[in-house]
């Protein structure tokens, strides 16, 4: 029984002292958090109501819009890398400057 009694007994702080103790900055994180999940239900909501081609029309100019952007500056995240590779061999790009040997101020000399 004496087991029993002392790991039902109550920590030492109680749950409200817990709560107090997290920082102000998560609660404002989790508060946005909600508000952008609610936000978001309410967008795709409204999308389902949509029709079907308009929301076609737009994706497909996001997507595309995106994609070029990708292609002509080079700056896609890490796992569109093989496409947008493959992609770039066929539309035009910015390139990336060339690097020299010698720098700038060697140069002049």
């Amino acid at each position: 029984m004496l087991i029993l009694a002392v790991t039902s007994a109550p920590a030492p702080g109680s749950a409200l002292d817990r709560l107090r103790a997290i920082p102000p900055e998560f609660w404002l994180r989790l508060g946005i958090a909600v508000v952008a999940l609610v936000l978001l239900v309410v967008f795709l909501r409204k999308v389902a109501k949509m029709n079907k081609a308009v929301l076609t029309a737009v994706v497909f100019f996001l997507v595309t819009v995106v994609g070029f952007n990708w292609i002509y500056e080079r700056n896609e995240p890490e796992w569109a890398r093989p496409v947008v590779g493959f992609l770039a061999g066929f539309f035009p790009s910015k390139g990336l400057p060339a690097k020299s040997a010698t720098s700038p101020a060697m140069a002049h000399r």
